[in-house]
């Protein structure tokens, strides 16, 4: 007859092994819990807790503080697309324009414009005539500066170009709704997004580290996208040596502008 042994010790191994196995795995659990629910907001400027209106509100503020910006991107407006590559500040600025068919550069030194286009800009004749006013313009003009007269109707058309608060205000305008969309990054730098009718009024990108700054705006009705940058960071702006400069008169010629 087999002699009668007891099984509790190998129960009490068993138990303490399972209780073991137990505890890892909550512990093993637990951190990875903690990996993948990482505060999102860590080391940001806190912007992404809060809500779409309170973050536009945020980014509105920066926009206004700023002393200087550079803008870049492309512009669809009116059936043309215009690539745009302009820096401001609050009393002037420098950059250029290009369409299809022309191409210009700016420059504003307080109250003075200055254009220097090519012969495409100036050869361009709105009135179907034969176009040899606009040759004769190209020939004198072509990529030189002129200083446009602040009374000529192209004054207030291309000095907006050139003007901060008119053409940050026209292009950071969002329609609709406001909503917050994904976190992404702009040039490197974390962002979150709020757009205006779920993105059919336009969707900006506003800087998730320091000063919540727009970044990246898609305007409304595929009107283009711009990036922003360079903000607060100054630049020197100088009137063009008198050899590159011409003067054409009381009055521009009609241009594609």
């Amino acid at each position: 007859m087999r002699p009668v042994t007891s099984s509790a010790p190998a129960v009490r191994t068993r138990r303490r092994t399972a209780c073991l196995a137990l505890v890892l795995c909550a512990g093993l659990t637990a951190a990875l819990t903690a990996c993948g629910g990482e505060d999102p907001d860590k080391g940001t400027n806190g912007l992404g807790k809060l809500s779409a209106p309170e973050i536009e509100k945020k980014a509105q503020a920066a926009v206004d503080s700023a002393d200087a910006v550079r803008l870049a991107g492309t512009l669809v407006s009116k059936g043309g697309t215009y690539k745009i590559d302009m820096r401001l500040k609050n009393k002037g600025g420098a950059g250029s324009v290009t369409s299809k068919n022309s191409a210009f550069t700016l420059l504003r030194i307080g109250d003075e414009l200055y254009l220097k286009a090519d012969a495409g800009f100036w050869s361009h004749d709105e009135n179907g005539g034969d176009g040899k006013g606009g040759a004769a313009a190209a020939d004198k003009l072509e990529d030189k500066y002129v200083k446009v007269p602040q009374d000529d109707p192209t004054y207030k058309q291309l000095s907006g170009f050139t003007d901060k608060k008119v053409l940050l205000d026209g292009m950071l305008t969002l329609h609709g709704e406001l909503t917050k969309g994904d976190r992404g990054e702009a040039g490197g730098v974390r962002t979150v997004r709020i757009m205006g009718g779920e993105g059919s009024g336009g969707a900006l990108d506003v800087s998730l580290e320091g000063t919540p700054y727009p970044l990246r705006f898609a305007r409304a009705g595929g009107g283009g996208v711009i990036t922003l940058a360079d903000w607060g960071k100054d630049f020197t702006l100088k009137a063009p040596a008198e050899d590159e400069t011409v003067d054409y008169g009381k009055q521009l010629p009609k241009t594609s502008s």
